[in-house]
């Protein structure tokens, strides 16, 4: 039983943990909370289902496609709605609130579109491979190593690629990146559509393992938000540990306690590390 709640937390995790890196990304470089981080996973989802459903493609060209749009839907946001604020100089509660504003648009307006029916991918269904009683799919496998996959993706974008130092400077400090000649434009550009695209696989595999709704990237948000905090917030690797933890403590508690209270658990247990280490597991 604990056996196979571990291993459900690690899944779960691998997914929190995707969505978190970008969600930390976008706040490090940023410097704000975006509550549309959840409905960029589940527009990410959506375009995916109906790219395999409207134009007959597989799963893989279908998602790649879905987060490549989903990266270019969210630049162009950015243009329109959160570039201006940032040239306003407008608080950083300010543009938090947009990004509510702009959370809930998009989640009406995927209901609008769908409807608030529950979907689900058009795959094969496969049989459940048993390994000393813990029982688990080729998808939930495949969501695994493609979430530590991204992760390590993120690792090299950020440690071996200039865009990745240029993302570093600008974090650690806006107006000497500015003056060094890092195109700054550029780079919040960049961070936009990783950080989303990031959302968007994310919101993907969570739709492979469950379902896909109107609601369902609101529904994990808050497990995100934890992951992210827990691990060192604007920290992505901080944010990679905080997920499988968050992921772990969700679905072992299930053992003990109602389902219900999974996302009370996870917040207790970012709270206890956070007296502890107020900065997270690895700083932020």
């Amino acid at each position: 039983m604990i056996e196979q709640l571990i291993a459900n937390g690690i899944i779960l995790g691998s997914i929190i943990a995707l969505a978190a890196i970008g969600l930390s990304l976008a706040y490090k470089i940023l410097n704000f909370a975006n509550f549309a981080h959840g409905e960029f996973m589940t527009l990410g989802a959506y375009l995916t289902f109906l790219f395999s459903a409207s134009l007959k493609l597989d799963f893989i060209a279908s998602a790649l496609m879905a987060m490549i749009l989903v990266a270019a839907i969210a630049v162009v946001l950015d243009s329109l709605a959160w570039k201006p604020m940032r040239s306003r100089r407008a608080s950083r509660t300010t543009i938090m609130i947009l990004s509510i504003g702009v959370s809930l648009f998009m989640r009406n307006s995927l209901i609008a579109i769908f409807n608030p029916d529950v979907k689900r991918f058009a795959l094969p269904l496969r049989e459940g491979i048993s390994m000393d009683g813990i029982v688990f799919t080729e998808f939930q496998i495949a969501v695994v190593l493609i979430a530590f996959a991204a992760m390590l993706s993120v690792h090299l974008l950020l440690s071996r690629t200039s865009l990745g130092k240029s993302m570093r400077a600008l974090a650690d400090n806006a107006d000497l990146a500015r003056i060094s000649g890092i195109n700054v434009d550029r780079v919040i550009r960049s961070t936009w559509g990783i950080s989303m695209g990031l959302a968007a696989l994310a919101g993907i595999m969570y739709g492979l393992v469950t379902h896909i709704n109107p609601s369902m990237g609101w529904s994990i948000i808050l497990p995100v938000f934890a992951a992210a905090i827990l691990g060192g917030i604007g920290n992505a690797y901080g944010a990679m540990a905080g997920g499988i933890v968050i992921g772990l403590a969700q679905e072992v508690s299930t053992a003990f306690l109602p389902g219900e209270y999974k996302v009370a658990v996870s917040f207790f247990i970012m709270i206890a590390v956070l007296l502890f280490r107020p900065k997270g597991i690895m700083g932020g």
